[in-house]
């Protein structure tokens, strides 16, 4: 739709009351239109404040290595023939079978399943 170009349009001004030309009135933030004289910005306080998120991890966190009674490492050796060929240089962490085990005082019995 074409509109008329208003270069002989009046207008009021929303806060004063005085005519001026159509053109020459500004539109405000809250939908006034007002003269140039008349004009104020938006205060930045009407702003909505963003506050920044807060934190929720920790960037490269650290293990706690203090060891406590009963706390430690458990050595394993576990000969070859019982992990497959890929984890002969590295069982941390990895899941290997390993045969039953039983045992009686004086002897241990080995079989495997």
């Amino acid at each position: 739709m074409a509109y008329a170009s208003g270069k002989f349009a009046r207008a009021l001004c929303d806060r004063c009351a005085f005519e001026y030309p159509l053109h020459s009135l500004k539109e405000e933030w809250n939908g006034l239109k007002t003269c140039p004289e008349c004009f104020e910005t938006k205060h930045p306080q009407l702003e909505p404040h963003t506050a920044p998120a807060d934190p929720q991890a920790l960037y490269k966190p650290r293990p706690n290595t203090d060891k406590e009674v009963g706390e430690g490492f458990v050595v394993v050796t576990v000969s070859n023939i019982f992990l497959p060929s890929f984890m002969n240089d590295s069982i941390i962490g990895s899941n290997f079978v390993v045969p039953e085990m039983t045992g009686a005082v004086g002897e241990v019995t080995i079989t495997t399943t």
